[in-house]
């Protein structure tokens, strides 16, 4: 007789929370690389960021979503707006709900704007508690008990992406809700379908968020301008010239980024490039321009600029 074949399964999950619940992190994990930036500020991730988990009988591709949240900027409701239609266009959701911090206003708008999405839709929502390696036991099983009562889930999984406690268990309750399918979407081997550029714009954005006040890492855009190879190096230690432009909205913030007299953008563009370097696989040289794009968060014109 000849051999059963394993049935294949492929499709998407969204994971969605409120800023900084871990969705970034655990995408990473899941991954096994860095597909997305993260940071402990608010409004970190942007752009519905596609991370592909390949595996012999199954293929997740993970949407890291911004963080759902009420809006008060355009760019804050175009956010939202992403989220919603990518929750749309998925097999199944991951709810991201952190044990450090209790249940709260932000995860129960979450859990009701699920409700109405998904109404009149069989779309399987998982409840994920993340970090729990940042709290006692004593928490975890209260945050658990919390997220029971929170909603009707299809199921509850507890993990750390950081420490890589149940990761492996996060990506099995996922993939056990995509539909059959004759194999991979993606080619074996590519984790992500970001753009070259998008994902340089991200790292420096990454290295721009550390350290800032709690108002500016909503102000802070990124945009790659050119990316050019140097003609004066050796053939064998080519160059590549990498022109960045940081936008924010105001001239005190411009301020901020580049620092007494440079020192802070010289460190931005020190740690981008270290990330650039390992993503391209070879030298580059960053040059950073801090640019003031007026109230950009409110501003049609300047939003489609920007790319949102």
């Amino acid at each position: 007789m000849s051999e059963a074949i394993e049935p294949y399964a492929a499709g998407f999950a969204a994971l969605v929370g409120r800023p900084n619940a871990g969705k970034s992190t655990l995408t990473n994990a899941l991954v096994g690389d860095k597909v997305a930036i993260t940071s402990s500020k608010p409004q970190t991730t942007r752009h519905a960021i596609r991370g592909i988990v390949t595996g012999p009988s199954s293929q997740l591709i993970l949407v890291d979503t911004p963080g759902l949240h009420k809006a008060r900027t355009l760019l804050g409701q175009r956010l939202n707006d992403l989220v919603r239609a990518t929750i749309l266009d998925v097999d199944v959701v991951g709810f991201c709900l952190p044990a450090d911090q209790r249940i709260g206003p932000g995860d129960r708008f979450i859990a009701n704007e699920l409700g109405e999405l998904m109404r009149g839709r069989k779309l399987p929502v998982v409840a994920i508690a993340t970090k729990i390696d940042t709290v006692e036991r004593q928490r975890v099983a209260e945050h658990l008990i919390a997220i029971d009562q929170l909603g009707d889930w299809a199921a509850i999984v507890p993990c750390s992406a950081t420490r890589g406690d149940q990761v492996d268990d996060v990506l099995r309750v996922l993939s056990s809700y995509l539909p059959p399918s004759p194999g991979p979407l993606y080619p074996e081997g590519v984790i992500t379908d970001e753009d070259t550029e998008a994902r340089i714009a991200e790292l420096v954005r990454e290295a721009a968020l550390e350290g800032v006040r709690d108002e500016l890492p909503h102000s802070i855009a990124v945009l790659v301008e050119e990316m050019t190879e140097r003609e004066d190096t050796p053939h064998d230690r080519p160059l590549l010239d990498v022109r960045v432009n940081i936008y924010v909205e105001r001239d005190s913030q411009k301020a901020i980024i580049i620092g007494k007299g440079g020192s802070r953008l010289r460190e931005v563009g020190t740690d981008a490039r270290a990330g650039i370097e390992d993503l391209l696989g070879r030298r580059i040289f960053l040059h950073l321009r801090v640019k003031v794009a007026k109230d950009w968060q409110r501003d049609p014109r300047q939003l489609r600029r920007l790319g949102f």
